[in-house]
């Protein structure tokens, strides 16, 4: 009981802290300098003063990152100037060393962040989804696995297109791209571009298992591709916990991208295209990319930045962060404006479940010591 009693204020104090912290970001971060600015990077080379033989080049990197979604055909959207969304993952294959003894182990996409690019309002809205928001899993527009588990594990259970189906179902917003990189490839990304400049929030040493352990001092910190990963690795010595590895992967991103369109980096540009490449999935063509850059960049001048606040509760043996009701549909409501879409009530299985709970007086806005219990009904069980 004492335990989850801890976990339950813990949780909301770590979800206040992310709002605060998505606050204090507010419009400093710029939507390419995400996971998509590794994508748009490319376009901004091409017409640099290397000409049509860095173009050849970046089409030629790029073309085993292309990967479709099975009926989704959604270039005229670009090609028509309309509002895109997006969903960047960033998946991790090398958590606890499982890489030595898992081949084919896929991971999950420990960051998720909805992309909202609108070139008719010159507006850009980007959303993080916490990894372990609770949510139905499903594999494809027809495939409903009846699984409630972290939003993080769709990727891991299916596919990208899993990734995406169970985002767009939580949200009732519909998503027309995705891009995925693998942390796995962050060390040579990093050292393609001559190493990343951080400022480190704190002290700390990680390494991974069976590796020399990254020693960082807080402060201005200049790192190279092995201690990058260990510093965007990093989770249990946060005081922030995952919130604060995800602000972590995303001072080194940032920092790829500042790196990456210096100078000097033009002398090694096909190593930093081949990094890319080899890290980087997407169904975003060569020239859907090209379409980005020329005609949605005047969206990047004014962003909004927002995330899904969720309730840390324990269900079962497992911790979640729920997302309220109220909450999905605000999000749901800003996504869709921002796309051109009329709102909708969001009417969907983690609703359900909410309103189930709320009957049974499970509340979102309670913050008292005694643990409040979250339960997963099946329709069956509700309809005895």
């Amino acid at each position: 009981m004492d335990n989850n009693n801890n976990f339950s204020r813990r949780g909301r104090k770590i979800s206040r802290n992310h709002a605060l912290e998505s606050v204090r970001e507010g419009k400093v971060k710029k939507p390419f300098l995400k996971l998509l600015g590794l994508v748009v990077l490319i376009a901004l080379f091409v017409t640099g003063s290397y000409g049509f033989r860095l173009y050849a080049q970046a089409q030629g990197s790029l073309a085993n990152t292309f990967k479709p979604l099975a009926g989704r055909q959604t270039s005229a959207k670009i090609n028509e100037g309309k509002p895109i969304s997006i969903l960047l993952l960033g998946v991790d294959t090398t958590d606890n060393g499982v890489r030595d003894t898992q081949s084919d182990y896929k991971g999950n996409s420990d960051t998720m962040i909805v992309v909202t690019v609108n070139p008719k309002t010159k507006k850009t809205t980007m959303v993080s989804v916490p990894r372990d928001t609770m949510t139905q899993i499903w594999k494809s527009e027809d495939h409903n696995t009846r699984k409630i588990q972290k939003i993080n594990s769709a990727y891991n259970i299916g596919t990208e297109e899993s990734a995406v189906v169970t985002t767009q179902k939580l949200l009732n917003v519909p998503i027309d791209y995705y891009v995925k990189v693998d942390f796995n490839s962050l060390e040579k990304i990093v050292n393609s571009v001559g190493g990343v400049d951080v400022n480190v929030p704190f002290s700390f040493s990680y390494g991974d298992v069976g590796q020399k352990k990254s020693h960082f001092k807080k402060g201005e910190m200049h790192l190279n591709g092995k201690q990058s990963l260990d510093y965007a690795r990093m989770r249990h010595e946060d005081p922030n916990g995952d919130y604060g590895r995800q602000q972590r992967q995303r001072q080194i991103i940032s920092a790829i991208i500042k790196s990456a369109a210096s100078a000097k980096t033009f002398t090694h540009f096909k190593d930093v295209l081949d990094s890319i490449s080899d890290s980087m999935t997407t169904n975003l063509s060569f020239n859907d990319m090209q379409s980005i850059f020329f005609n949605y960049r005047t969206a990047s001048k004014d962003i909004a930045s927002d995330h899904l606040q969720g309730y840390g509760q324990m269900v079962g043996e497992v911790s979640y962060e729920l997302a309220p009701t109220k909450e999905i549909q605000r999000v749901s409501n800003k996504l869709r404006k921002q796309l051109d879409l009329p709102q909708e009530t969001v009417n969907n299985e983690e609703t359900r479940l909410n309103k189930q709970n709320e009957k049974r007086g499970f509340s979102f806005d309670y913050d008292g010591d005694v643990p409040q219990t979250y339960k997963v009904f099946t329709r069956s069980q509700l309809s005895d």
